[in-house]
């Protein structure tokens, strides 16, 4: 049977995709391996004897294995504490952020009030400055109202950072709810109050779900706040008692790496779950005018 030119002309085509798929397969693979690396060397750091850096195998679990790392974390040194006082405050910067912002972002969109326009400026221009510029103020503050060396102080403080942006965040989508809602609320009888959590608040539960997330884990591994305002041992965050492992003085890289594996293993639950949560919520938080 004679090879038409049309036949020829498919088998280079399919020849050429095959190429093409290859190539492709083979550059995601490598991409896929200078990603995965780094969080592999972490978890081969985490499980290798010595502690410094510079004594480890650039093969992953070359080395050998151990778990005498954890054992010092959770025998010499205050890691849960660390991360029990690191929950307290994600968990109340969390809450806390999402009840203002909510309540905020409903007020500035709902109600008509003197110097709304100008308030709603200055929380954008107060978005435009580094949080840096503040801290002097901050702290004295704090040394002022009691709230240095506390978790609440810092709670105090990271919501005070979260409110202006995500206030605007929250308010963009709250104008996105139908006005036509609030009306029927009101000629049935509802109060703000009741229309504002039976029915704008379920209606806004795609970003409030946002909103928790992105404020539970900003302070996870905040630093330099953390290192301003806590200052004794027994409330110390993550953040400061991972560091010290890495200081000039001490070079215990593989026990830094240890706990920050623990840190890592909840926060996969944890987005996984959030995940899921945010999808659904996004899928049932469709408007309709």
């Amino acid at each position: 049977m004679v090879e038409t030119q049309f036949d020829k002309k498919m088998k280079r085509e399919r020849i050429i995709s095959k190429i093409n798929t290859g190539l492709v397969i083979i550059f995601l693979i490598l991409v896929t391996l200078i990603v995965l690396y780094p969080l592999v060397y972490l978890v081969s750091a985490a499980f290798s004897p010595g502690n410094s850096i510079s004594s480890l195998n650039i093969i992953p679990f070359g080395d050998g294995f151990t778990i005498e790392h954890y054992r010092r974390l959770f025998r010499e040194t205050n890691y849960l504490n660390w991360f029990k006082n690191t929950l307290i405050i994600a968990t109340g910067t969390a809450f806390s952020t999402v009840a203002v912002c909510a309540i905020a972002a409903y007020v500035f969109s709902r109600f008509r009030f003197p110097f709304k326009k100008g308030m709603m400026l200055l929380l954008l221009i107060l978005q435009i400055f580094p949080s840096f510029v503040g801290m002097v103020a901050i702290y004295v503050i704090l040394l002022r109202i009691g709230g240095l060396d506390t978790l609440w102080g810092m709670i105090l403080i990271y919501t005070a950072g979260n409110v202006p942006y995500n206030t605007w965040l929250v308010k963009s989508y709250v104008d996105s709810v139908p006005r036509s809602l609030d009306e029927a609320a009101r000629i049935d009888g509802a109060s703000n109050a009741r229309t504002y959590f039976q029915i704008i608040l379920p209606l806004t539960k795609p970003i409030i779900v946002f909103l928790a997330i992105s404020s539970f884990t900003g302070p996870w591994m905040e630093y330099i706040f953390s290192k301003m305002i806590l200052r004794s041992n027994e409330n110390q965050t993550l953040a400061l008692g991972l560091f010290s492992f890495v200081t000039e003085k001490k070079n215990e890289f593989t026990t830094f790496c240890a706990g920050a594996l623990l840190v890592a293993i909840p926060f996969v639950f944890f987005f996984t779950l959030t995940q899921k949560m945010l999808v659904t919520s996004l899928s049932a938080g469709a408007l309709k005018e």
